[in-house]
């Protein structure tokens, strides 16, 4: 017996509301394959999609999907269906999926996939039963066959971050692009299996390395002595000139 969603409500009746503002420069760019799109076109909607599911950091050329660029160009796929694809690659559930908890992974998902914040911990708990009882297939159709995306995306328009303006602030949410891939939990992982250590210096000679031997202390302070005389006698020198006692 399959899991109902469990309900969840959004923190805000704003969040509900249709967009009204003025087109600038924190509005989102529309790309979609309503009209067809030239060659030219199709790359940069192609490029849109991989930047809004892998985000700038893992914009990689190991991370092309190309058979599903090519099922996408010519007609055989939609955008929604080259938006699973990707969400299901190897290369997503290696970098993101693996990584995470199944809160974190779905508060990612639901900014990627939907273009917003998640409304509440109840939302990430509802998905994140949905991923438990599903399985990633699962949760990733739900997403994209659920009544807000349809009715923001459909079949032909690259998710994006909606709403990036909200009543009552002056500035705009931040890109969902500052959020790393993985959280705090997976670098604590991470350092317990001796990653981030910090960095020993390498000493080429035995005497480099500290506590120095009595003779390189020695030499340091003839030196530092020396070096402090001679400063002393030119800065003396340089004022008797100034003062036209000596000629330099």
């Amino acid at each position: 017996m399959t899991v109902p969603l469990l309900s969840y409500s959004p923190t805000s009746q704003n969040q509900r509301v249709a967009n009204y503002e003025i087109f600038g420069d924190e509005q989102p760019r529309i790309y979609n394959t309503d009209t067809l799109p030239s060659p030219v076109e199709m790359d940069t909607l192609i490029k849109a999609a991989y930047r809004q599911i892998f985000n700038e950091q893992q914009m990689l050329e190991c991370n092309r999907q190309k058979l599903l660029e090519s099922q996408l160009r010519f007609g055989q796929t939609t955008v929604r269906g080259f938006i699973r694809g990707l969400l299901l690659c190897e290369s997503f559930v290696t970098r993101n999926y693996e990584p995470n908890n199944n809160y974190r992974f779905v508060e990612m998902c639901v900014q990627r996939v939907l273009g917003r914040n998640v409304y509440s911990d109840r939302e990430k708990m509802a998905w994140s039963i949905v991923v438990a009882t599903k399985g990633l297939q699962g949760f990733v159709d739900d997403l994209l066959n659920s009544e807000e995306y349809l009715n923001n995306f459909g079949d032909d328009i690259v998710p994006y971050q909606r709403r990036r303006i909200l009543p009552g602030q002056a500035q705009g949410e931040l890109p969902f692009a500052r959020m790393p891939r993985y959280g705090a939990d997976h670098r604590s992982q991470l350092e317990a299996m001796g990653y981030f250590r910090p960095l020993e210096p390498t000493y080429r000679w035995a005497w480099q390395q500290p506590p120095y031997p009595a003779w390189v202390r020695f030499t340091g302070k003839v030196i530092t002595i020396t070096g402090a005389g001679v400063l002393g006698v030119g800065v003396v020198a340089i004022a008797l000139a100034a003062w036209g006692l000596i000629s330099l």
